[in-house]
């Protein structure tokens, strides 16, 4: 098949690229490189059948030729990046869907929206399953990231019930693998440059606060399962095996082998004290489940790490 990827050249949609082509099929990748990188996609550039257009998917597209799948991953999604670019998230949420969703209506394609965890909020029920409405602040500094992909959904579903656009919703809980830029915020490659650096680990709270960590690879794995078999209604991608920051970042410090302790500083407002999902839809209706443990996913994170940092 030809299939769109936008925020191809980011961390996910790196690797997800990359497991498509390696199915064989035709990719379109549409970033603008605002957080996205070209040397992600490098090893890939050989490839005849990967296509990199830099186009800002806020803005109307055409493509010529007739493209069957749309993978919607484009976003800021670091809170140091949609922080920073709160217009250009709540944009790329509103305005880059829509015109996704108007590229698969008129190419009669299926497309997937990359949804995310953060749509729950600060949950108040644990774990977080697909039926639960969330607890989000609009007004605090995590809403141009969570209502944007709030909004992204409903639109989603809007094309769905009134255009009959073949959609697909998944809901993105923490990932970590290669191909993180080790400064954009996220806990994950945080800690292993730290550690990595001899630096003191920056945890924020008391570190009791939790949340579950998917590698990459069982993520994409999903995805596609998702696009091909899954049904219109929104799904959990994520590990269920839930720990805490503070446990975390000990197990990092011992892969590492870091001699460097523990700097506590204040939580972020809005900052969710609990994340795990449930992936019970997923099991019964994909047969999915992560393979990757937690020890061999930050081995191999660590491992690419060492090479970056």
């Amino acid at each position: 098949m030809r299939i769109v990827v936008t925020g191809g050249a980011g961390f996910i949609g790196s690797h997800l690229t990359e497991a498509l082509l390696a199915l064989g099929h035709k990719v379109v990748v549409i970033d603008n490189f605002i957080t996205g990188s070209r040397k992600n996609l490098e090893h890939l550039a050989a490839s005849d059948n990967l296509h990199i257009v830099e186009h800002d998917i806020t803005k109307p597209i055409f493509l010529a030729d007739k493209v069957e799948r749309i993978y919607h991953l484009a976003s800021p999604a670091s809170p140091i990046d949609y922080q920073k670019l709160p217009i250009q998230t709540l944009k790329v949420g509103a305005l880059g869907t829509h015109n996704l969703l108007g590229m698969a209506k008129a190419q009669k394609a299926r497309i997937l929206l990359a949804s995310t965890s953060e749509v729950y909020g600060d949950p108040e029920i644990h774990p977080q399953h697909e039926g639960y409405w969330g607890h989000v602040n609009p007004v605090g500094p995590r809403g141009c990231y969570d209502e944007s992909k709030r909004f992204a959904e409903a639109l989603v579903v809007a094309y769905r019930d009134f255009h009959n656009v073949d959609t697909r919703i998944i809901r993105i809980f923490n990932t970590y693998g290669p191909r993180m830029r080790l400064n954009d915020g996220r806990v994950v490659p945080a800690f292993i440059s730290q550690a990595l650096k001899g630096e003191d680990l920056s945890v924020y709270g008391d570190g009791t606060q939790t949340r579950s960590f998917c590698y990459v690879s069982d993520l994409v794995r999903g995805m596609i399962k998702v696009m091909e078999e899954g049904d219109q209604n929104p799904i959990n991608l994520g590990n269920p095996a839930e720990i805490t920051i503070r446990e975390f970042a000990e197990r990092i410090m011992a892969l590492t082998g870091s001699r460097a302790r523990l700097s506590f500083g204040p939580l972020p407002q809005d900052d969710p004290k609990r994340r795990q999902p449930d992936i019970s839809r997923a099991m019964s209706l994909l047969k999915w489940q992560p393979e990757v443990t937690l020890e061999d996913g930050l081995k191999k994170t660590i491992e690419w790490a060492l090479k970056n940092v």
